[in-house]
């Protein structure tokens, strides 16, 4: 299952996201919308709102750092 994460450097709840990510040895390629042309908008077209972080699992979109729907899509305990 292919994770995304779509995230900026000066936002904290993204690195909470990534953070989470990595702690549970999840391989996820991150798009920081500021570096990465296109990014912003493919995450406004995904989740239908411009906040950050969004998470894409599968196709399934999480918004913000939920921890309990991360883990949830994840199959994590």
């Amino acid at each position: 299952m292919k994770v995304i994460t779509y995230t900026a450097e000066w936002c904290p709840w993204c690195h909470k996201v990534k953070d989470f990510l990595k702690a549970n040895k999840v391989k996820f390629e991150d798009r920081d919308i500021d570096k990465v042309s296109g990014a912003a908008e493919e995450a406004v077209k995904k989740s239908g709102q411009v906040g950050i972080p969004v998470t894409d699992i599968g196709g399934d979109i999480v918004i913000g750092y939920d921890v309990p729907t991360l883990k949830k899509l994840l199959k994590l305990k």
